[in-house]
């Protein structure tokens, strides 16, 4: 074999492999797993602004890419699930909170409390900053409800409560735009700190690492 067909032979090796490489990838981020970073702090103290997470993208079901619409259902939604999905007033724009509400369910606020069905919600994710009670004419932060869940629908919440725009402000999430639960931290630092510094270096929050997210 010539010089010249042996470089091509190796051209199309080295081209098939990053063709493959490319495929997997998308595969994987479309159907299985997922990066996404925490840019603001409405899930406070569960998880921290620049702290990096994966989601896992097929747990609710397999999905036809770009509609959202389940081929393969596998499991729904389940009170306590950390969601990412796309905001229902910008849906060009991903969210991140938990799940309160699932189908059928009945969702009340009284003085910051959650109800479910009637029942107080065992809350044990929440974090109050204010000790202020806003009245359900000012705002729907402390007081709200209460609302039936539709079929198709989840209610969320952020763990900060008092510093959280959620389902209590803008309403439900339609399961189609769930993109998926996360699962585990595999990164966290402080994105307040330039990017190629030793102040960023020395922000990077080791005890987080490799936490599962509750």
């Amino acid at each position: 074999m010539s010089r010249l067909g042996k470089n091509r032979s190796v051209f199309r090796e080295y081209f098939e492999a990053i063709c493959v490489a490319i495929i997997l990838a998308l595969f994987i981020r479309t159907f299985v797993v997922q990066a996404f970073k925490i840019p603001s702090g409405s899930m406070l103290p569960t998880l921290l602004i620049g702290d990096h997470l994966l989601v896992n993208k097929f747990i609710y079901g397999i999905r036809i890419p770009f509609t959202g619409k389940i081929l393969i259902p596998i499991k729904s939604p389940q009170h306590g699930d950390v969601v990412v999905f796309r905001f229902p007033k910008d849906r060009s724009i991903d969210y991140i909170k938990r799940v309160v509400g699932t189908p059928g369910d009945t969702i009340e606020i009284k003085n910051k409390k959650v109800f479910i069905n009637g029942q107080p919600m065992q809350d044990t994710h929440a974090h109050f900053s204010s000790p202020a009670l806003l009245d359900a004419q000012a705002s729907p932060r402390d007081n709200f409800g209460p609302i039936l869940v539709p079929e198709q629908r989840i209610f969320v919440m952020g763990d900060n409560r008092d510093n959280s725009y959620d389902s209590r402000f803008w309403g439900f999430v339609d399961q189609q735009d769930i993109l998926g639960k996360a699962f585990i931290l595999y990164w966290s630092w402080d994105i307040d700190k330039p990017l190629l510094s030793l102040e960023r270096f020395t922000s990077i929050r080791f005890g987080r690492l490799a936490n599962f997210i509750d």
